[in-house]
């Protein structure tokens, strides 16, 4: 594997953390608390890897530059900031949320669990979008 395998890697890291979240949603709404767990402490690895991986290949390779087509680039940009935005702000709430279910501190954890769940599935979900929209040959006419 080398540098350039990464992009794939933190996408497919991203695809497996949506996926456990999802999971977990759905296993929490059917109260299997325990598979719940798994599956959320699963996303939270998965995420963890993901950002050493993003953070070793942008170290290493720069910036990238979405460049074509270029009428779809203010809609990639657009993406692109909500997907970054919300992934900085995300990570002190997947913390807290952690935490508190850590410390069974559940009504707390269902609190801010409500916010954290979809901004978290959002950062996922975009990061795969983004990972094809850069790296993936786009659609021609």
């Amino acid at each position: 594997m080398t540098i350039n395998d990464l992009p794939a890697v933190n996408a497919t890291l991203n695809g497996l953390s949506a996926i456990f979240l999802g999971a977990g949603f759905v296993f929490i709404k059917k109260k299997n608390v325990p598979a719940h767990r798994a599956c959320m402490i699963s996303a939270f690895a998965t995420s963890a890897i993901f950002l050493a991986c993003y953070l070793t290949y942008h170290y290493f390779h720069g910036v990238t530059v979405f460049k074509d087509p270029a009428w779809f680039r203010p809609i990639y940009l657009t993406l692109l900031g909500t997907h970054t935005i919300l992934a900085v702000v995300i990570v002190p709430l997947i913390f807290m949320t952690l935490s508190r279910a850590l410390k069974e501190r559940f009504d707390k954890h269902k609190v801010i669990a409500r916010w954290t769940w979809p901004l978290w599935m959002y950062v996922s979900v975009t990061g795969v979008i983004v990972y094809w929209l850069l790296y993936q040959k786009f659609p021609q006419k």
